[in-house]
C-alpha cells in the first residue's frame, strides 16, 4: 500500500485540482456579467439582459460548487497536513480568514441580489450588486494567491522555535512573486471564462439558435480573449524571470536543464530521465532558453545538478509547462483568427464554431497544467526553504486516507459530470426559452391589439 505522505499529496492534489476549476471561471465571469449589465443599462437593448440572465445562472452554479469544494479542501489542513498549520498557521490563518470574508460575506450576499433582485431592487442597486460580486471574486483570489505566493517566496516573517510568526504583513502579502502570480492567474481566469462563453455560445449557434444573444456573447468573449492572450504572454515572461531569480531549481525542471551552462537550449521536446540525470530524444533550439531567461545569448542557466535533493520531480514540471504553453498558443491562434473573421463581418463557418465548442474548457487544461508546474515545482518544500512537505504530513494510517480519497474521487467525478451536463442542458434549453419568450410577446401584442 502507498505511504501516508504520497496518499495525502494525491488527495490534496485531487481536491485542489477540482476546486480550482470553478474559481477560475467565476473570477472573470463575474466581470462579464457586470459588462453585460452595464451595456444593458446604457443601451436598453434586451439582448444584453438575455445574456445576463443566461450567464448569471451558470455563474451561480459554478460559484456554489467552488465554495463547497473549497470548504472540503480547507479541512485537509487539519486532517492531512497538521504540520502546516502548526508551523505556518500564524500567517496562513489570517490570510485564509480574509478570503472567507470576501467569498462568503461579500460574494454570497450580493449574489442573492443578482439572482433574485432583478425586478425587486432599483436598477442601480442591482448593477452595484453585480459589481460588488465581481470585486469580491477578485479579492478572494487576491488573498489566496498572497498565501500561495508567500509559500513560494516567503518573506516578512521570523522563525521562533521552528514556528513562523508575522513580522511585516506588507512584506508577507506583497512578497516577490505575488504581483506576477496574481496577474498571471487573473488573466488565466479571463481566458478561461472567455473560451467558456465563446464555446457555449458557439454550441447554441450550432443548434440553430440564430438570435442575437449568443452571437453578441461570442463576439464579446472572443475579442476579450484576443486582447488578454498577448498580455498573458507578456506577464508570463515576467513571471518566469521572477521565478528564475527566486526559484531557479523550478525553472531548471521546467526547461529540463541538468548541467549549468551558458547558451542553454530551449527544449521543444524531450523525455527527462531522472535516474541517469539526462534527457532522451531532445529536440532543441540552441541558446533560446538563455535568451528568454537572461535576455542574453550566452546567459548562464543553473542546471538541476546544482540542486541535488533540493529540486522538484522533473517530468511533471517539464511536461506541465509545455502543455500550458501549447494550449496558450492554440488559444492565441483561434482567438485572433475568429476575431479577424468577426471584425471583417464574416459569418463563422461550422468548422470554426465546432472548434470553439471543443475549446470550451481549454482554459481548464492550461490552468491545471500551470498550477501543477507551480505547486510541484515547489517540492520538496511546502513553504520554500522553511517547511519540508514530509514534516507537515499527518500520522494517520494509510487506510484512512485511501477511504477518504476514494470517496472524494467518486464525489468529484459525479459532480463534474453533472456540472458539464447541466451547462450544456441550459444552453439547449435557452433556445426553447427564448423562442417561447418571442412567441409570448407576439401573442400578448395580438391580444392587446384586439382589445
Amino acid at each position: 500500500m502507498l505511504e501516508t505522505l504520497l496518499l495525502s499529496r494525491i488527495q490534496f492534489a485531487l481536491n485542489i485540482s477540482f476546486h480550482i476549476l470553478f474559481p477560475t471561471i467565476t473570477i472573470a465571469l463575474a466581470w462579464f456579467l457586470f459588462y453585460f449589465k452595464v451595456r444593458h443599462d446604457i443601451s436598453g437593448h434586451p439582448v444584453w439582459m438575455r445574456n445576463y440572465r443566461f450567464w448569471v445562472k451558470i455563474f451561480a452554479l459554478t460559484f456554489a460548487i467552488g465554495v463547497v469544494s473549497g470548504i472540503t479542501m480547507s479541512f485537509q489542513f487539519g486532517t492531512n497536513w497538521p504540520g502546516f498549520m502548526e508551523k505556518a498557521g500564524n500567517i496562513a490563518g489570517p490570510l485564509l480568514g480574509y478570503e472567507v470574508l470576501t467569498a462568503f460575506f461579500m460574494e454570497a450576499t450580493f449574489l442573492g441580489a443578482m439572482l433574485f433582485g432583478m425586478k425587486r431592487l432599483p436598477n442601480w442597486v442591482h448593477t452595484l450588486s453585480t459589481l460588488l460580486v465581481a470585486v469580491g471574486t477578485s479579492m478572494s483570489a487576491f488573498w489566496i494567491l498572497a498565501l500561495n505566493s508567500w509559500m513560494q517566496t516567503p518573506q516578512g516573517h521570523i522563525i521562533i522555535d521552528g514556528v513562523a510568526h508575522p513580522d511585516d504583513w506588507f512584506a508577507i502579502i506583497f512578497n516577490p512573486s505575488f504581483p506576477y502570480r496574481l496577474m498571471h492567474t487573473l488573466l488565466a481566469s479571463g481566458l478561461t471564462a472567455s473560451f467558456l462563453v465563446a464555446g457555449i455560445s458557439a454550441y447554441r449557434m450550432l443548434r440553430n439558435d440564430n438570435k442575437a444573444a449568443p452571437q453578441v456573447a461570442l463576439k464579446s468573449a472572443i475579442y476579450t480573449a484576443a486582447i488578454l492572450i498577448p498580455l498573458q504572454i507578456f506577464i508570463g515572461d515576467l513571471h518566469g524571470l521572477n521565478t528564475f531569480k527566486h526559484q531557479p531549481q523550478k525553472v531548471a525542471a521546467m526547461e529540463g536543464i541538468w548541467e549549468t551552462k551558458k547558451g542553454a537550449p530551449l527544449l521543444l521536446f524531450a523525455i527527462p530521465d531522472e535516474e541517469q540525470r539526462t534527457n532522451l530524444f531532445e529536440v532543441a533550439l540552441p541558446n533560446i532558453a538563455s535568451l528568454i531567461l537572461t535576455h542574453e545569448w550566452e546567459g548562464e542557466v543553473k542546471g538541476l545538478n546544482e540542486f541535488r535533493g533540493e529540486h522538484p520531480p522533473v517530468k511533471p514540471v517539464f511536461y506541465g509547462f509545455r502543455i500550458m504553453i501549447g494550449i496558450g498558443l492554440l488559444m492565441f491562434l483561434i482567438s485572433w483568427l475568429v476575431s479577424f473573421k468577426l471584425f471583417r463581418g464574416k459569418r463563422l463557418s461550422q468548422y470554426l464554431l465546432k472548434t470553439l465548442v471543443i475549446m470550451t474548457f481549454s482554459g481548464w487544461v492550461a490552468t491545471l497544467a500551470g498550477w501543477y508546474v507551480t505547486e510541484i515545482g515547489r517540492q520538496p518544500y511546502l513553504v520554500s526553504g522553511f517547511l519540508p512537505v514530509a514534516d507537515a504530513v499527518t500520522d494517520l494510517p494509510p487506510e484512512n486516507i485511501v477511504l477518504s480519497l476514494t470517496l472524494y474521487t467518486l464525489l468529484y467525478v459525479g459532480l463534474l459530470i453533472a456540472y458539464l451536463h447541466t451547462i450544456f442542458y441550459m444552453a439547449r434549453q435557452s433556445v426553447a426559452v427564448e423562442e417561447y419568450e418571442v412567441l409570448d410577446r407576439t401573442v400578448n401584442k395580438v391580444v392587446n391589439n384586439v382589445a
